[in-house]
Formats: C-alpha cells, sequence, structure tokens
C-alpha cells in the first residue's frame, strides 16, 4: 500500500504517517459539550473523524479511538468568561444537570448512528475523571500555575512557543480571549474554576484550590492522556478549537510531560459548515440538527455524503438545494449497486483481486481525498460488462468500508422518508399509486388522473417518466 500522508495543523504541512507505536494508530476527537442538541455543523468534525479511523483500519492499524463527552466545565465563552453551559443550561430547563447531560449524550449518539459513525473504542465521560484531573493539576500548580480569587490559572509564558498551533503571534489568534482581573497575560487560562461565594453549583468538588469545577481545557488533556498515553498519533477537531482549545491543551500537555512535545504528533482540523441561513447556531432558537434533516424527508446519509462531496479542510456551504442533489446523488448509488449485485449473482463465482486498491491509495491515503474517491467509487459502479461485476461488488466494499455510506445495505425503500409534516402515510401512497397503475392499465384515465390529484392535494408529487425510476416524494 502506499504511504499514508495527513495534513498536520502543526507544521501546516502534509506528512506521512508514522504511528508512535508500531502497528497502532491511537486518536483522540474533541467531542460535544452536551448542553444541547448537535447542530450538522457540529456534526461534520465526526464524519470527519469516522473517516480518518476507517482509513486508519483499512491501512491494518490496530485502531484506539477516544471521543469525549464534555459534561462540565465549559463556559459560555470559550475562554474563561461567562457561565458554566451546563449550568446555564439545567437553570433554564430547571432540570437537574445530570439530566440534561443524559440527554443531549443520548440525542448526539443517535446522530452518530443516524450518519452511520463508527462507535468510538471508548466514550469518555469528563465527570468520570475529575479525581484525575485534580491530580494533573497539583502536578503542574507549583511550576506553572498561580491562584485568583476566581480559580487556578495556567501561566502561558511558563512554556516554550505558546500558541503555535494557532499561529497566534502572526494570525492573532488570542484575541477572542477576554481578559479576567489578576491574570498575568491575557491568554491565561483557567485550571480549576473556584465556586463563587455564595453560590452552590449542582456540579462541584472539593480541590486544593477550594470547591469547583475543572476548567474545560484540563479535561482532554487529562482523558487523552490517561486513556492514550503521551505522546499519542492523533487529536482532531474543528477548525475553531485550533484557536484556543488545542493550544491550551498543548500547553498543558508541555506542562505535564515535562517537553516541548505537543502531546499528540498530528494535530487535524476540519473547517467549518457555513450556513447561509443563519439557523445553524443554537442561539438561533430552531437550528439545524440531523433529526430536521429526517423531517423534512431527508435520509441522514445524504448529509454524510453531502460532507463526502468536499475536502475535510475545505469550507462547505450547506444549502436545502446541495443537499438534495447530494440526495440525488445517494440515490443512482443505490440503484447501481442494486443492478451490481444482481450482475455479480448471475456472473457467479470468479476469483477476484484488489484492482481498484490503487484508486483508494491515490484518493483517501492523500489526506483523505473523499471527493476523488466518491468519483473513484461511481466510476467503480458505471461499468457494463457483467463478467466484471463480482470484482466491482468486491471494490465496492473497500469503497463502502471507507467511506461509510452503507451502499451494500441499503435499499431504495431505506431512502423514503415520510417527511413529518405530511399528511399520508407512505402505505396509503403505496396503495394508491397501485390503484392508479390498475386504472392506467384499465384505461380508465378519469380514475388515475383523479388518484393523481388526489395525491397532489396531499403534498404528493408523483414523478412519473423521472430517469431515476422513483415513483413519487413528498413536497413539504
Amino acid at each position: 500500500m502506499s504511504d499514508l500522508k495527513l495534513f498536520n495543523s502543526l507544521t501546516r504541512q502534509l506528512e506521512p504517517f508514522q504511528p508512535v507505536h508500531p502497528g497502532e494508530a491511537r486518536v483522540y476527537t474533541c467531542g460535544p459539550t452536551v448542553y444541547n442538541y448537535p447542530h450538522i455543523g457540529n456534526m461534520r468534525a465526526y464524519v470527519f473523524a469516522d473517516t480518518l479511523g476507517r482509513v486508519l483500519s483499512y491501512k491494518g492499524y490496530k485502531l484506539t479511538h477516544i471521543i469525549n463527552i464534555t459534561d462540565v466545565g465549559h463556559l459560555t465563552d470559550d475562554a474563561d468568561a461567562g457561565e458554566d453551559k451546563m449550568e446555564k443550561m439545567a437553570a433554564e430547563k430547571a432540570q437537574s444537570i445530570w439530566d440534561i447531560a443524559r440527554h443531549y449524550t443520548e440525542a448526539y449518539w443517535a446522530d452518530i448512528k443516524a450518519l452511520n459513525i463508527r462507535q468510538p473504542t471508548k466514550w469518555s465521560i469528563a465527570t468520570d475523571y475529575v479525581p484525575q484531573m485534580i491530580e494533573f493539576a497539583k502536578s503542574i500548580a507549583d511550576k506553572h500555575c498561580y491562584e485568583l480569587e476566581s480559580g487556578l490559572y495556567f501561566d502561558t509564558s511558563t512554556v516554550a512557543n505558546y500558541g503555535a498551533l494557532a499561529r497566534a503571534q502572526t494570525d492573532e489568534g488570542e484575541s477572542r480571549i477576554e481578559a479576567v482581573e489578576g491574570k498575568r497575560h491575557a491568554a491565561d487560562f483557567a485550571i480549576w474554576r473556584k465556586t463563587p461565594p455564595g453560590e452552590k453549583r449542582q456540579m462541584e468538588w472539593d480541590s486544593p484550590w477550594g470547591k469547583g469545577a475543572p476548567g474545560w481545557h484540563l479535561e482532554c488533556s487529562v482523558m487523552s492522556g490517561d486513556l492514550l498515553g503521551f505522546p499519542f498519533d492523533i487529536h482532531t477537531g474543528g477548525i475553531d478549537h485550533r484557536e484556543i482549545h488545542h493550544p491550551n491543551e498543548i500547553a498543558q500537555n508541555q506542562a505535564f510531560c515535562h517537553s516541548d512535545h505537543s502531546g499528540a504528533r498530528f494535530w487535524m482540523h476540519n473547517n467549518f459548515l457555513v450556513d447561509r441561513t443563519g439557523k445553524m447556531s443554537k442561539s438561533a432558537g430552531e437550528f439545524l440538527r440531523v433529526q430536521l434533516l429526517i423531517d423534512k424527508g431527508f435520509h441522514p446519509l445524504a448529509y454524510r455524503l453531502m460532507c463526502l462531496q468536499a475536502h475535510y479542510r475545505s469550507e462547505l456551504e450547506f444549502s436545502w438545494e446541495g443537499l438534495q442533489a447530494a440526495f440525488t446523488r445517494l440515490k443512482r448509488m443505490v440503484m447501481a449497486v442494486e443492478k451490481l449485485k444482481v450482475a455479480a449473482e448471475k456472473a457467479g463465482h470468479v476469483d477476484v483481486n484488489r484492482q481498484n486498491a490503487i484508486g483508494i491509495e491515490n484518493t483517501l491515503f492523500d489526506d483523505l481525498n473523499t471527493a476523488h474517491a466518491l468519483t473513484m467509487l461511481e466510476l467503480c459502479l458505471s461499468g457494463n460488462q457483467p463478467s466484471l461485476a463480482p470484482q466491482r461488488l468486491a471494490d465496492l466494499k473497500d469503497f463502502d468500508d471507507l467511506l461509510g455510506l452503507n451502499l451494500l445495505a441499503l435499499s431504495r425503500t431505506d431512502l423514503r422518508i415520510r417527511p413529518k409534516a405530511a399528511l399520508i402515510t407512505e402505505e396509503e401512497i403505496e396503495a394508491a399509486l397501485a390503484a392508479r397503475k390498475e386504472a392506467r392499465a384499465n384505461k380508465d384515465f378519469a380514475r388515475s388522473d383523479a388518484i393523481r390529484d388526489d395525491l397532489i392535494a396531499k403534498g404528493v408529487e408523483v414523478m412519473d417518466g423521472d430517469p431515476l425510476g422513483w415513483d413519487w416524494r413528498i413536497e413539504v
């Protein structure tokens, strides 16, 4: 196989992947803060991380993939200002913070399943690691931290090249950090946040610096180091983490390891999903989430395909038209796979080889070039020589394992999702179409037209002559 080359945000260049531990790949992905539903932009990060994991598995590495669940410590500002996101939502909903965390964690896991994202080796829950966080903080406090009334802060001047990941010195990556009274430097950040006098939080623990909660950045350093060991191979996350959260992780890792090493050999970031409508923001009220796509009649794997159509380091603009185009592309693929299965069965047993492996290597091994891989996949599906069908079906399995579109299992029926606002059930539609087909066969065109008009009145578009061969769709 060809070498796997990945873009390292730390060096801003492509580098060959060489594992820290031979034969293994250890990956940590920044997971959600479970104070609200994840929007589809959040989920792009996990489609990217899943694709990376699939490629590493395909390369033969024993993959250990950790995704964290942040259920404490994340403030409403990414630095040290504002309220704790979890405490704030619990107060707004008048619910236990533990119930809030459980509800939104389960919603996130439902989205993971819907997008055919593989389960990680372990979901690490932040509150399970608070004792380890306190021990980690104690080990670096004397040389790298100082205490204020509001908590324990990390002195960023005590480590080498702070902000190198964000290119803070040249890109002004520190500009988002707001001042906290008493901090030595603007970039210093909270390791432990004390509960203010007179307040009681639902989540708080005793520590050498008083009752309180860990800082958001501390969590990932502790969980990645505990579960993967320093140094490990790859740390992933959204590009927004490249400016503050990940530089702060790196600083903590350097302090803990008594080394200039960042803790991970590669730092990889996916770019933003851009929504021109402004509805993706959680502050906008009703925002774009996977369930909304399903409610509108889109199969969630159409969104996965939409993500794969762009390189993970490129911005991807979301539009309903773009999602519809991806859905149509997915339908074409499913139809082609159905035909390929029939042709392969007719051809019988044929010895196959990894004919298309070079196509995979030239695409996904080149910094996860999923857009190019999709083109190769469609070439694999487009051949019309029946004798090659078993070979193409074997090649398809490789592409399907890597891209996660589940093409070998999907059927046309799976892709028919009744929109939530629809006034008619799928069974009623199918019965009406069967009656219409019978009427047309009997040349009873008046009845055929009446059935069609009734369906239209209920929001069903009857797709006579559709080149894809799909019988109907519901307009909402």
